[in-house]
């Protein structure tokens, strides 16, 4: 058998083995690289997933972070719990009170889930209920709740007693209750919601809390109105007038009256104020004096006029203020009678911008030296004739304000009828005690007369003084404490006059004065005899 040559051998076996091998291979090859291929791909997707989600391979110390593969990061937002909501208010109670005043309530509800805050706010709101005045003997809604303790004992006591309100404890919406006849009160808790807080004050206990109203008439709630008069207004619908009335008295000295300025009607909160011995006079729409007309000097008080209430108000230094809220329905006209320089009057008041729009509110400074006035015509009133050129502030009289607060018409008593019969003293007892109870009697001459408010004044020339505990000069005002002419004093003729001297309250006026009932008599050579030797029956102490 021949022999095959082991190369041949050798070569043929490693030729079939090698495509074996070969084609192996190549399975192996294409698998592994799809092995590989996928498990690239796996590893990319879970770095890209890990990316996202815990921000790998992104940029740090920057505002904004860029991942890999060009991923914008989304940012997670955590839920606030918000706030609950209210449900609309519900209906108004009925009224705490009967009569009068007293106050209702309203509630709501907070509608939230487990997770949300409470509600801003009150769920419940008080407001004050106005009624019918209550008759002269109801019995007051404090005093009804002292009195469900009467005849009941009280802790730590066995006596019973009967219960009125006490006021003088400190806290206004307790139940005090004072035991009558007794020296002490006992607190039974508080006081029912719509009791007032004191019996002068408006104010109401809520809840045990003295509570003022509002604008908007709800209890506690702190809302005011703006000089407008618009509740939590902003004082944006109405315009501020404020000026310096600086008029100077006229060179020849005159003392009188003299205009100041026109207040429109629907004026607010007007203050007038001045800072002299003048004296501030205020006229109504009709142009008739309602305060220190016709040289007559008001008491200081409250003026119904214009459909406001006026406060007049003189100190003892005789600064003086005029003060209204308003609103006015007609026209004010303030006036000065003047005594002596004019250091400058100061008013201001607010009007409807609505009404007055084309007037310029006040920008400049209170003081300027010449403030910018509005157009406001004053009134025309008719100049004092002659008899006002030397009017000194000693002679200006005291109007009698019990009788008369406003002058609308005449008021002179004479035309009244109601003056009666004079009284006339007659006799040396009567004589006698007025000589020693006058500060002045002299002897005078008529002059002139004239009725001023409910007064007279009568122009006198002093021709003797026969006791005269004040200084006299030769030209004196007597003033007659009433219109009737009572005592009867006749122009030209001279009269024995004994007087009193008459200063008022803050001592700015001084004059001579002669009551009703007053010594009164022609003067004649017998009148003049009596009185020679008459001062010696008047007691010691007070100089004749």
């Amino acid at each position: 058998m021949a022999k095959r040559p082991p190369d041949a051998r050798i070569s043929g076996r490693r030729g079939a083995g090698t495509e074996s091998q070969e084609g192996l291979t190549s399975s192996r090859l294409t698998m592994d690289s799809q092995s590989i291929w996928h498990s690239s791909l796996g590893t990319v997707l879970l770095l890209a997933w890990l990316s996202v989600g815990w921000g790998i391979g992104s940029t740090q110390g920057t505002a904004s972070r860029t991942l890999v593969f060009g991923l914008e990061p989304q940012p997670r937002h955590r839920r606030q719990p918000g706030r609950g909501e209210w449900t609309p208010w519900g209906g108004w109670s009925a009224c705490s009170s009967s009569c009068g005043d007293g106050a209702s309530f309203r509630t709501r509800k907070c509608i939230r889930f487990p997770e949300e805050e409470l509600c801003a706010g009150e769920p419940r709101q008080y407001r004050v209920c106005k009624l019918h005045e209550c008759p002269g003997s109801s019995v007051p809604f404090r005093a009804v709740q002292c009195s469900l303790y009467d005849g009941k004992p009280i802790p730590g006591s066995q006596a019973r007693y009967q219960w009125v309100p006490f006021h003088g404890a400190p806290n206004l919406c307790d139940l005090n209750c004072l035991a009558v006849g007794h020296n002490f009160y006992y607190t039974f808790g508080r006081v029912l919601d719509g009791t007032r807080c004191s019996p002068d004050s408006p104010d109401l206990c809520i809840s045990g809390q003295c509570l003022t109203a509002g604008c908007d008439g709800i209890l506690g709630s702190g809302s005011q109105s703006d000089a407008c008069g618009l509740c939590d207004g902003r004082n944006d619908s109405c315009l501020l007038v404020r000026r310096v009335f600086r008029a100077a008295l006229p060179s020849s000295g005159f003392f009188g009256y003299k205009n100041v300025t026109r207040i429109p009607a629907g004026a607010m909160h007007i203050k007038v104020t001045d800072r002299s011995r003048n004296y501030l006079a205020l006229m109504n729409g009709e142009q008739r004096y309602v305060i220190n007309g016709d040289w007559a000097i008001d008491w200081p008080g409250a003026y119904e006029v214009a459909g406001t209430t006026v406060r007049y108000a003189r100190d003892p230094d005789n600064h003086e203020t005029l003060e209204a809220a308003g609103p006015t329905e007609e026209d004010l006209h303030i006036m000065v009678l003047f005594q002596e320089p004019n250091p400058g009057i100061e008013y201001e008041y607010w009007l409807p911008r609505e009404r007055h729009g084309h007037l310029q509110g006040d920008s400049s400074p209170l003081r300027q030296p010449h403030p910018r006035g509005l157009d406001l015509d004053p009134p025309r009133v008719p100049q004092p004739g002659p008899w006002t050129t030397l009017v000194p502030p000693t002679h200006l009289s005291i109007r009698d304000t019990t009788t008369e607060r406003s002058r609308q018409g005449p008021t002179d008593t004479a035309q009244t009828g109601s003056c009666g019969r004079c009284q006339t003293p007659k006799g040396k007892s009567q004589r006698i005690r007025h000589y020693c109870q006058s500060d002045f009697v002299f002897r005078a001459r008529i002059l002139s007369k004239r009725p001023i408010g409910q007064e007279t004044r009568y122009d006198v020339q002093v021709k003797h003084t026969y006791r005269n505990r004040f200084p006299l000069v030769h030209r004196e005002y007597v003033w007659v404490s009433n219109a009737c002419d009572c005592p009867q004093l006749l122009e030209r003729r001279e009269y024995l006059l004994m007087a009193r001297r008459h200063v008022n309250y803050e001592h700015t006026l001084n004059r001579i004065l002669l009551q009703r009932g007053s010594y009164a008599r022609p003067w004649s050579p017998r009148e003049d005899k009596l009185l020679r030797d008459i001062a010696g029956h008047c007691p010691r102490g007070r100089p004749a």
